[in-house]
């Protein structure tokens, strides 16, 4: 199966700080966790994956194009029309509508504009926000905010979509209504869902990325991911579900690695 996104080694500083060290990841169509504690680097991934932000150094190849610096504007802007993305925090105009907004994301995708009303109204409905289409954005609950943010992401039908953080501000209901949509994009998209909600990958992925100060540390089937806990000597200690237990053993024993360097 041919590589949706694929990067070698792919390093990210912020000044004096490296988010992401050399880094060398390939993704094919499903849904993919991306897991790892808060500053390890995913959001930094995700942004440079989306292409809005640049790499330090590294190779870039989205949808089987090159999207590095050396890459023209042109490669660059289709790539993004075929993109979806959901970032951490996502600015919008209070006054639009979700109608609105939602419209002018496929607008900027560059959509047929006879198709946008359409796929509006379809990419609100799989939210579950269809009676709240011409609601202002001002009026909605956080909640129903970052289910418009998963709107507007997948408006276009992405053929690769990056979601960081989706479900924050979810009730428990509509996360197992999200991974179910996630599971059905997956069938034909590359969908990659960045998080440090263990449950919603162990729940909507069918394998796991482990990012730890930069560097991968683990990568795998959630099922392996979640036999490594039980695995652990340090297992029994630890309170939660298989996939979690799983994930602080993977994180042990990377953090065990790197210190022995």
């Amino acid at each position: 199966m041919n590589s949706t996104v694929r990067v070698e080694g792919l390093t990210v500083r912020h000044r004096r700080r490296t988010a992401l060290d050399g880094v060398d990841l390939e993704f094919t169509p499903g849904v993919h966790g991306l897991l790892g504690p808060n500053g390890a680097g995913k959001t930094s991934l995700i942004r440079v994956v989306s292409t809005a932000a640049a790499p330090t150094s590294g190779r870039i190849e989205l949808l089987g194009a090159e999207v590095g610096a050396s890459a023209d504007h042109r490669s660059r802007a289709e790539v993004r029309r075929r993109l979806g993305y959901l970032p951490q925090e996502f600015g919008f105009y209070p006054g639009f509508t979700v109608r609105e907004f939602v419209a002018y994301v496929a607008w900027l995708k560059e959509m047929d504009g006879a198709l946008i009303a359409g796929a509006v109204e379809r990419a609100v409905d799989r939210v579950g926000l269809t009676d709240r289409l011409d609601a202002r954005m001002k009026t909605l609950s956080g909640g129903m905010v970052r289910r418009v943010g998963i709107a507007q992401a997948i408006v276009n039908e992405p053929d690769l979509l990056l979601l960081d953080e989706p479900t924050a501000g979810l009730d428990p209901e509509q996360r197992v209504e999200f991974r179910a949509l996630m599971r059905e994009l997956g069938e034909q998209s590359t969908v990659i869902l960045s998080t440090h909600l263990v449950e919603d990958v162990a729940t909507a992925c069918a394998d796991v990325t482990l990012v730890e100060a930069g560097r991968i540390a683990y990568r795998g089937s959630t099922a392996a991911l979640a036999a490594l806990g039980s695995e652990d000597d340090g297992a029994d200690r630890i309170d939660g579900s298989p996939i979690e237990r799983g994930y602080a053993a993977a994180l042990r024993a990377h953090r065990a690695t790197a210190g022995a360097r």
